[in-house]
């Protein structure tokens, strides 16, 4: 997909797995109401190139972030935590404290299930504010509306997170019609097809303002 201006792009860091996925879309549909462009590892399809230098650029170029750390659970097979999302994490936050005055600008929005639960597994993150979204995707969003909400210049109106979770079940509503139209399977769809319909929808249902 093509590269977003810095101040555009959102890193988007979380767990990819199918319990997850209706957060994780939900996600994507709230940054991009809210005029931004989101990004994540998914973009990441050339072999010859090395996955965490891929994810270290994409960081790179979106001065925002959301890192979900909700996926704390042991794997059933090897009985250990997965540590991408607290990697990538570290990986944003070390940009924003060591890059170059345009890396100083970033700023991120950590989600978890709980809002302290992250206190007995990932204490050196103290003092952030994370927000909780109990695993229900219209939380997330609204989570995503109000920080961004509050990075974006005030002569930009944002609406609020109820506006956006309608808007964003009506979208759900009307995606299998989208995917039929153009012979994908919803199941089957990747981040980048995803992202186009997203931009489609939206493109046909801006908002009105009274």
């Amino acid at each position: 997909m093509p590269e977003p201006r810095l101040d555009y792009g959102v890193f988007i860091n979380c767990p990819f797995d199918e319990p997850y996925r209706p957060v994780f879309e939900a996600l994507v549909f709230a940054v991009h109401d809210c005029g931004y462009v989101a990004r994540c590892s998914l973009e990441v399809t050339d072999a010859s190139e090395v996955r965490i230098d891929r994810i270290a650029a994409i960081i790179a170029a979106c001065r925002f972030g959301i890192h979900d750390i909700s996926r704390t659970d042991l794997d059933k097979d090897t009985r250990l935590p997965r540590f991408n999302m607290p990697l990538e994490l570290g990986l944003f936050l070390g940009a924003k404290r060591f890059g170059s005055q345009r890396h100083r600008a970033k700023t991120c929005l950590i989600l978890d299930v709980e809002r302290y639960r992250y206190q007995a597994f990932i204490s050196d993150i103290a003092g952030q504010d994370i927000a909780a979204h109990r695993g229900n995707p219209e939380e997330a969003m609204r989570a995503v509306r109000d920080w961004l909400s509050s990075a974006t210049p005030r002569s930009v109106k944002i609406p609020g997170g109820t506006a956006i979770a309608r808007r964003y079940r009506t979208f759900r509503d009307e995606l299998p019609a989208a995917c039929e139209r153009l012979h994908l399977r919803m199941e089957e769809l990747t981040f980048s097809d995803y992202v186009v319909q997203v931009e489609e929808w939206l493109k046909l249902n801006t908002y009105t303002v009274a």
